[in-house]
């Protein structure tokens, strides 16, 4: 599905965002491993619906598609489970997705994984095993999800884990998220320097955990209102301490003429008169998956930027660097990319009828979107976007973005 997109301007409105894909997914590995845990406002995108049906397996070929964090978390999960025998497989482009750091620190612990095709790349042959070591380490430099797959089964083993990491730490808040939601549900845990300590938790309380609505999805209104004259936006639910790291939105998009208000777990975005500064910078090491989006919003008021911390973006669900570098080309943007940064220089205007590429990558389908405040466009591909926000074009639609179908020109 193609869709042509355009806009005579933003309408307020306010929008119901899906649960975050990052804690329904992590809190569905721990309903697994305490089945008396309920969890609400469980997120509907493909990703979360992939990991709700992969963990109903315990035998035979599981797959997940594009599901790059059902991926991490099932590899720890069945691996460390007795009693499973599984082929853990996905699509083409995750069968190019780097493996070998989990899986070297899960055959540390005494896991038994075999790489089927690939040395380092799924799909993986797993027979689940009770580990005895109590003590793993592995690189911490490449993708936070590693060591959240590691924790969120931790406190399952009968003598819990120490998890040593090697380097510097990726996204730090992803981490966090998943030591508070450990906590939250009553299971102990430390991470101090470079050492994090889980010790064992056969049960829990009975108890229900409300997922708050996904920070990255909010990104995209954010984008819409910094693009917007003088729109506002209201977005439920969710929390003014959040636990997402992309809650750095609230500070990042002052830059750009965003206030963000808090009500009643309700989130009120509004376009300042607030005057924009020629040349951003920013640091996402802790929150990478909001960097498509800025780099967008950025050629959408012309000013130039430069965005660092971005080495993890070349292993995702394309080499997003460079697609992004692609993309933003055929709207007039010139942008210098290494592996860990992207610098775009100010654009004075936004080409007209761009067809964007998406490379079965969601957030270039989302990211895109709100230029149509600036210019006709089409999105190829366009419903990539269930893989996490399957309502986002009707959701679009209904704050002034109107969407045609490209290939059937109506």
């Amino acid at each position: 599905m193609n869709l042509k997109l355009s806009s005579s301007g933003l309408k307020n409105a306010s929008i119901a965002v899906t649960g975050s894909k990052s804690e329904s997914n992590r809190l569905l590995i721990l309903q697994a491993l305490y089945p008396n845990l309920t969890i609400t406002n469980v997120s509907n995108s493909d990703d979360t619906k992939v990991l709700q049906k992969a963990l109903q397996q315990n035998q035979g070929i599981v797959d997940i598609h594009h599901a790059g964090t059902a991926m991490r978390f099932l590899t720890a999960y069945y691996a460390l489970k007795a009693n499973t025998d599984v082929t853990l497989t996905g699509s083409k482009r995750m069968k190019e997705r780097p493996m070998s750091i989990l899986v070297d620190a899960l055959k540390e612990l005494g896991a038994q994984i075999t790489y089927k095709t690939n040395d380092g790349f799924p799909p993986l042959l797993i027979k689940g095993i009770t580990p005895e070591k109590t003590s793993v380490s592995l690189n911490a430099n490449v993708s936070s999800q590693y060591i959240s797959a590691l924790m969120l089964v931790a406190a399952s083993l009968n003598s819990g884990l120490d998890i040593q990491l090697k380097g510097r730490v990726t996204s730090v808040p992803y981490i966090n998220m998943t030591l508070s939601l450990l906590n939250r549900v009553g299971i102990r845990g430390t991470f101090k320097n470079n050492s994090i300590t889980i010790p064992p938790c056969q049960s829990i309380a009975d108890q229900t955990v409300v997922v708050e609505s996904d920070w990255s999805s909010a990104s995209y209104y954010y984008s819409l209102v910094a693009l917007s004259k003088n729109a506002e936006i209201s977005l439920t639910s969710y929390r003014q301490e959040s636990l997402q790291g992309d809650s750095a939105l609230k500070e990042i998009y002052t830059a750009f003429g965003v206030e963000t208000l808090f009500s009643d777990n309700t989130l009120l975005l509004k376009k300042t008169s607030h005057k924009l500064q020629k040349h951003v910078e920013f640091d996402l090491s802790n929150t990478p998956d909001i960097a498509q989006t800025i780099a967008v919003t950025c050629l959408g008021l012309g000013i130039s930027c430069k965005l660092t911390g971005l080495h993890t973006l070349k292993i995702k669900e394309t080499d997003r660097l460079t697609a992004l570098k692609t993309e933003l080309y055929k709207l007039g943007g010139i942008t210098i990319i290494t592996n860990d940064t992207l610098e775009l220089k100010a654009t004075p205007s936004v080409n007209r009828n761009a067809e964007i590429d998406t490379y079965n990558d969601h957030r270039m389908a989302m990211a895109f979107a709100p230029l149509a405040l600036k210019t006709d466009l089409t999105i190829n591909d366009a419903g990539v976007v269930s893989k996490s926000y399957p309502t986002f074009w009707e959701d679009m639609n209904s704050v002034g973005i109107t969407t045609f179908n490209a290939e059937k020109g109506h």
